[in-house]
């Protein structure tokens, strides 16, 4: 269940707060194949279960980008912040994808509210996160992720 904070001030007063982890959500081929049909990107690994078998890593994986691109559904589920005029996602600092997601594994997001800082209307937000792949030692995506929330 989400933290709900209401306000810049409540948000700030969270800097350092570890907001625990997502459910699980599933990675399936379909998925994998919308995310190709977007971007471009259909590369066998990918998109060819049968080629994919054989390949580097026994199954077809999941994109590191679709695997990054799920960060925001996932994150809603740690901080919900309301009483703000505008949300924007800011950018990333740091990406690391540490072990591929296999079509049918089940991945969450840790996260933690590492850094708040004041910005002019509004405050700059860093956030430690974790995409967790259920069963595996490491996870599918370390990175920190920038957001800034306006009054």
């Amino acid at each position: 269940m989400a933290l709900i904070v209401n306000g810049l001030d409540e948000l700030k007063a969270l800097a350092g707060t570890d907001l625990g982890t997502s459910s699980w959500i599933d990675i399936t081929q379909d998925r994998v194949n919308l995310f190709a049909d977007a971007t471009g990107d259909h590369q066998w690994i990918h998109t060819d279960p049968e080629r994919a078998a054989s390949g580097p890593f026994g199954a077809p994986i999941a994109h590191g980008y679709l695997t990054l691109s799920l960060f925001i559904p996932l994150f809603t589920e740690l901080l919900v912040v309301e009483g703000v005029a505008t949300k924007v996602n800011y950018g990333l600092n740091k990406v690391r994808f540490p072990a591929p997601v296999k079509v049918g594994a089940r991945i969450r997001l840790a996260g933690r509210l590492a850094e708040v800082e004041e910005i002019p209307g509004g405050l700059h937000i860093t956030v430690d996160g974790t995409v967790e792949i259920e069963g595996e030692p490491k996870p599918a995506a370390v990175l920190q992720s920038v957001s800034r929330f306006y009054a």
